[in-house]
Order: structure tokens, then C-alpha cells, then sequence
């Protein structure tokens, strides 16, 4: 097992002065590990600690932070991949950013200029160009066109018993903090969803569409909460 180490060892060495023989700037040439095939246009940097998987393809001016994982993606040119993210048989626009602590699962095709910020997990699903999920939220087998920003928190529920189900989300909308889109769903083009809501129903396009309960106050409810048993 030594001698096999010791081996991919020195296969990874090759593999990562190849890539620095193509102008590819590493910050920490031994602590990259290319195990598959890497295909870099021109003026790409990579960090320390970063794992290059299957066929990757990183176009001109791509950035790829500490501690990334690529597998079987292609990057397209000026992306910046943030640190600690992962982005596994997947692609990813042009002048796009990923993370940190993003996660871009298999199927998923995001377009130009898409932001996905940190911890957000994006699985199955298509991403329109100029779109912005800015943090900490799950979309799962969905659509959505250009332009829809989802605010922090917001959740494709994509999986119940029955199976697993699709979210349309049309070019231009708006998905408050916090909300719960519960598919099969379809959010119409330039339509606004209400921070807090669960969508349960399409929404029209163009409109404001609120689901949450009116928030109801309790008076005295921490005196008769905390008030000691008579005796």
C-alpha cells in the first residue's frame, strides 16, 4: 500500500506542475490534488487544499478559493468558487460566484451572473442568469427564470411521500426571507412572496401573494405563565 501511495503521489505532482505549465497560478502546488482531468483557460487561480475531480473545466479568470471540491464541473470564465464550497457534476455561468460554504449537487446549471452565497445548497436545478441566493437556503428540483432573487431561508419542499415534485419560479420574481414554496408550485414571472409565507398554490405573476397566519397577541400570558400555585 506504500508503493501505491507513493505512486499517486508522484501522478498528482505531474498532473499539478502540467497545470502551472499552463499559466494556472496555485498558491500551494502541493496541497492541490488533481485526480482527473483539468482544463483551464487563461489567468486561473486556485488555492491551498483544493481536490480537482473527474473532468473539470475552469474558463479564463476563474477563481477557485481554499478548500473547494470540483467533480465533473465546468466553471465558466470570471466565476469566483469561494472557499470551502463544492460543486459536483454541475456548471456554473459566466462572472458568477459560488459560497463560501455553497454546495452545487449533480444536475444543477446555473446561468451568467448568479449569485449563490454562503450555505446555500442547490440540487437538480436550474438557475436563470442574473439570479441571487444570497444565503442560507435549499433549492431542490427547480426552475427558475432570469432575474428571481430567494431571500435567507427560503426552502423548496421538493420530497414528500409521494415522490419527488418540481418548483417553477418565473423571470423576475421575489421570494421573501423565510418562505416555504411546497411543490408542485409555480411562482409566476415578476411575482412578490410575502417574507414568512408557505406557498401551498400558484402564485399569479405579477402580484403580491402573503400565506401566514395574522400574528395574535396574548395579554398577561408570562404573569399567569410564571405565577406560583396557591396553595
Amino acid at each position: 500500500m506504500a508503493d501505491v501511495a507513493i505512486i499517486e503521489k508522484s501522478i498528482l505532482a505531474e498532473r499539478t506542475h502540467a497545470a502551472l505549465g499552463q499559466g494556472v497560478r496555485m498558491h500551494d502546488p502541493d496541497s492541490v490534488a488533481i485526480r482527473g482531468e483539468l482544463f483551464c483557460g487563461t489567468g486561473v487561480t486556485i488555492d491551498r487544499n483544493v481536490i480537482i475531480e473527474g473532468t473539470v473545466r475552469l474558463g479564463d479568470n476563474v477563481t477557485v478559493g481554499a478548500n473547494c471540491i470540483l467533480s465533473n464541473a465546468t466553471i465558466g470564465a470570471g466565476t469566483v468558487i469561494h472557499p470551502f464550497s463544492m460543486v459536483d457534476q454541475a456548471t456554473v455561468g459566466a462572472n458568477s460566484f459560488v459560497g463560501p460554504y455553497g454546495r452545487i449537487r449533480p444536475g444543477s446549471a446555473l446561468g451568467d451572473s448568479v449569485q449563490v452565497g454562503n450555505f446555500v445548497e442547490i440540487k437538480n436545478s436550474v438557475v436563470g442568469s442574473g439570479s441571487r441566493i444570497n444565503h442560507l437556503t435549499f433549492v431542490g428540483d427547480a426552475t427558475l427564470g432570469d432575474r428571481v432573487t430567494l431571500g435567507a431561508g427560503t426552502i423548496t419542499c421538493n420530497h414528500s411521500q409521494g415522490g419527488v415534485a418540481r418548483t417553477a419560479i418565473g423571470a423576475g420574481a421575489y421570494v421573501g426571507s423565510g418562505c416555504e414554496l411546497v411543490a408542485p408550485v409555480t411562482i409566476g414571472a415578476n411575482a412578490t412572496i410575502a417574507a414568512g409565507s408557505t406557498i401551498t398554490a400558484d402564485a399569479p405573476e405579477g402580484t403580491l401573494t402573503i400565506a401566514r397566519a395574522r400574528q395574535v397577541t396574548i395579554p398577561d400570558w408570562t404573569t399567569k405563565a410564571q405565577a406560583p400555585p396557591t396553595a
